[in-house]
């Protein structure tokens, strides 16, 4: 598994964005709060993808680097609509992966919905076996929606094109419906020019990277022609003119 390599201050906090060369981000959600993602993203969306919370069977979401878990319990709460009076007992569960460690830890102890939402650490360009696991525990084959959101840029950066390609494969191979927000190309420059500041080495792809310009066009090509998924909807694009893109298996 890749190693997290941090600059931190005496209390342990990232010191500088550049720090971050995986996008393990310490303090994410606070220069990118939740509600970015969410003014954007459907209440209904699971009840229009046909899922009714409270069913016989559950339904799986799949948080794709969750960091320290804000988002997922954010999209899990704006998603799973709960009566505040006499709450029910839902059948929508959530599991959350990153690969570090000291997120995924922050993740499990300020979790508020642990008996609906876990978290692991996984590296999913390496191993894919415990989200299988997750699968057969809840008698599923797929996740029913799968969040990959500012993921692939940093997998694309340290993994190369064929490790985005592989990625996206990977999700479309577990996922019926696929949220996907891929960072644009001017969003690599910048973080290889953090890298830089640092004093450290560019990413080890960033120079010989074939898949540039909009790379999101390049994913939903790789989606539709590889993977058997369908670009069945735009949300838009975020603040940080990021597309919104939601696929679903043919």
């Amino acid at each position: 598994m890749a190693t997290c390599q941090r600059v931190e201050d005496p209390d342990g906090e990232i010191t500088d964005p550049g720090a971050a060369p995986y996008g393990n981000f310490m303090n994410y959600y606070s220069f990118n709060p939740p509600e970015n993602r969410l003014s954007l993203i459907p209440a209904t969306l699971l009840h229009d993808l046909g899922h009714r919370d409270g069913g016989e069977e559950p339904t799986l979401i799949l948080d794709v680097g969750c960091n320290s878990g804000e988002l997922s319990v954010a999209v899990y709460k704006h998603l799973v609509q709960q009566p505040e009076e006499k709450p029910q007992r839902s059948t929508v569960h959530l599991l959350g992966f990153d690969l570090d460690e000291a997120l995924v830890e922050r993740a499990q102890r300020t979790n508020p919905l642990r008996s609906n939402i876990s978290f692991i650490q996984l590296d999913i360009t390496e191993d894919g076996d415990q989200l299988q696991d997750y699968l057969r525990r809840h008698g599923c084959s797929r996740f029913h929606l799968c969040l990959c959101l500012a993921v692939t840029m940093w997998v694309h950066l340290n993994h190369g094109d064929s490790g985005l390609l592989q990625l996206l494969s990977r999700l479309a191979s577990v996922s019926r419906h696929l949220l996907l927000e891929a960072q644009p190309w001017k969003c690599y420059r910048s973080a290889a020019r953090r890298l830089r500041k640092l004093g450290r080495s560019d990413f080890e792809h960033f120079k010989t990277l074939k898949i540039q310009g909009d790379v999101a066009q390049h994913a939903t090509e790789h989606l539709q022609r590889h993977c058997g998924m369908e670009l069945m909807q735009s949300f838009g694009s975020t603040a940080w003119d990021r597309k919104l893109l939601l696929f679903r298996r043919r």
